[in-house]
């Protein structure tokens, strides 16, 4: 794990966006066939794009601890990768902090919200409040990019 960042989540379906939001990004995934890699291409609020290489392998039972590794990309290798076989996920990521914590709020294209709080490398232990949270997929396979991106 010598070049990973170790993540602690958990994932929440929620009713609403919670107030605060700080910026909101648009996102586009590309989970590439047969492999754990990830594509992904931020367009930010002021129009850059950062394009990167993702990796996440789970440490010890359930998804809460991640070790994430990312590559930054230039268009060229974009360009080469981008042409590899892969499902697609598009969402707007929205961007808050709620009780000190970074909380991301995907909405995906069907309006479904879908927060994800970041411990770092910290258990994420409570909820925070102004998330107005329907249930926890921390542990669903099912609301993972991954998958969400083959639905």
């Amino acid at each position: 794990m010598k070049y990973a960042v170790v993540e602690s989540e958990r994932r929440f379906l929620v009713r609403s966006l919670p107030a605060g939001v700080e910026r909101t990004t648009a996102i586009t995934d590309r989970y590439l066939t047969g492999t754990r890699i990830r594509l992904r291409e931020v367009a930010e609020p002021d129009g850059r794009l950062v394009r990167k290489l993702g990796h996440k392998v789970r440490l010890g039972p359930g998804p809460q601890r991640i070790a994430c590794t990312s590559v930054y990309l230039d268009d060229a290798e974009w360009a080469v990768l981008a042409r590899l076989p892969a499902t697609v996920l598009h969402k707007r990521r929205h961007h808050v902090h709620l009780d000190g914590r970074h909380v991301a709020v995907d909405e995906l294209p069907d309006g479904t919200l879908l927060a994800e709080v970041d411990g770092g490398d910290q258990p994420v232990d409570d909820v925070p409040a102004g998330l107005d949270v329907i249930e926890e997929v921390t542990l669903d396979e099912a609301w993972t990019g991954a998958a969400l991106s083959r639905s």
